[in-house]
């Protein structure tokens, strides 16, 4: 829903679509340069207490945002300095919760592939449905009081929290280490696990070379075509197909190989993005990135359970916060050199070569040496 609903009162506040990228892309900083710390800090409270306390205090920052408009006024430097404050307190959710998955399969009696598979499929779904629920409160009750109800599933979020009752691995020698060496261990331990390692590449040329490709080149097609509801659908089917490919990585994780599943899962990505570089008729467009969210879909999960099964469980949390770096930090850079190369040479030459990219990077990672050792556990929780 903030996705939806903050660029939108930044274009209200500004009339300038260039002041909601300015906005995100400012606010989005102190949330990177703060998720190792806040890695730490989810390894070294716990999983489940940093979650909820994060839950509570993003809800009430988002509360900041209607009662100033209500008693004062909302101007664009004042959205950002909100906008940075909520990231710079949310920044740890997903951490949290992605670190928090084994300890509460294990006491559901869930395999690590069930739970990851349902965990990633609802946080897809949210975004599916987030902007829809978004633009209809934005139309019903006005932009400021759509971010009560954003305060609001914060809240009911951090309730949901409250009746899990989970035992968290914890080392007890992991307390006399102050959060700065934990941060730097999670830099560490990514390099004393080549598996995790590659799996990040991949991560990380997903979101920085194939990203721009979504959120870049083709809203400068359409856009071009006057012809939103076309990207609209197309997006919306990427995402639908995304959800069926991750419930589906527990039965996949059955018959497959780990490594079976990630070289299908990136070269599938980068197999239907090639062959949506070309701009095909809008039907292949619809087939092709069907493929594409399919292929997309097991990766997140199978990502997470081999982190959850390579990384010991103490210092899961900063890996996981690593992870949440690559994909929310990548896209920012890459992004701004994807406009300016549309601008220069135009959208089909950019999407071909930026797709050609992904499927060479992919290859490589995919049939790298170290590829069999995701298939193995050193941790079985």
């Amino acid at each position: 829903m903030v996705f939806m609903a903050f660029p939108w009162l930044a274009i209200q506040l500004t009339g300038s679509a260039t002041s909601a990228g300015l906005a995100i892309a400012i606010t989005s900083i102190p949330g990177l340069l703060l998720a190792p710390v806040m890695g730490s800090i989810v390894d070294k409270f716990g999983r489940r207490k940093t979650g909820i306390v994060i839950e509570i205090l993003t809800a009430l920052v988002t509360l900041l945002i209607p009662f100033i408009a209500n008693v004062w006024v909302i101007t664009f430097p004042l959205l950002i300095a909100l906008g940075t404050l909520r990231s710079t307190v949310g920044s740890g959710s997903g951490t949290a919760r992605k670190a928090f998955v084994p300890d509460v399969a294990r006491v559901a009696g869930l395999s690590l592939e069930r739970a990851n598979s349902i965990q990633e499929a609802v946080f897809a779904s949210g975004f599916a449905v987030g902007p829809a629920i978004a633009s209809f409160c934005i139309g019903w009750i006005g932009v400021y009081n759509t971010f009560y109800v954003i305060a609001a599933f914060g809240a009911v979020s951090a309730l949901f929290m409250l009746p899990v009752k989970a035992r968290e691995h914890k080392e007890d020698h992991e307390a006399e280490k102050n959060l700065f060496k934990f941060a730097v261990e999670g830099f560490t331990i990514i390099f004393k696990t080549p598996s995790v390692a590659i799996m990040l590449a991949g991560v990380m040329t997903l979101a920085m070379i194939y990203l721009p490709t979504e959120m870049v080149v083709l809203p400068n097609y359409f856009n071009a075509k006057h012809d939103p509801q076309s990207l609209g659908i197309l997006l919306s089917t990427m995402a639908a197909t995304t959800v069926i490919g991750s419930l589906s990585f527990e039965k996949l994780s059955k018959i497959f190989k780990y490594s079976s599943i990630f070289r299908f899962a990136i070269l599938g990505v980068a197999l239907s993005n090639l062959a949506m570089s070309f701009l095909p008729p809008y039907f292949m467009l619809i087939i092709f990135g069907l493929v594409l969210g399919l292929a997309w879909g097991p990766m997140t999960p199978l990502l997470n359970t081999v982190i959850q099964r390579k990384i010991p469980p103490s210092k899961r949390g900063r890996v996981f916060s690593l992870e949440m770096v690559i994909w929310s930090g990548g896209p920012m850079i890459s992004m701004v050199f994807a406009g300016i190369a549309v601008d220069a040479f135009g959208v089909q030459p950019v999407y071909f070569a930026l797709a050609s990219l992904v499927l060479a990077i992919g290859a490589a990672i995919t049939f790298s040496k170290y590829m069999k050792e995701i298939n193995t556990a050193d941790f079985s929780s």
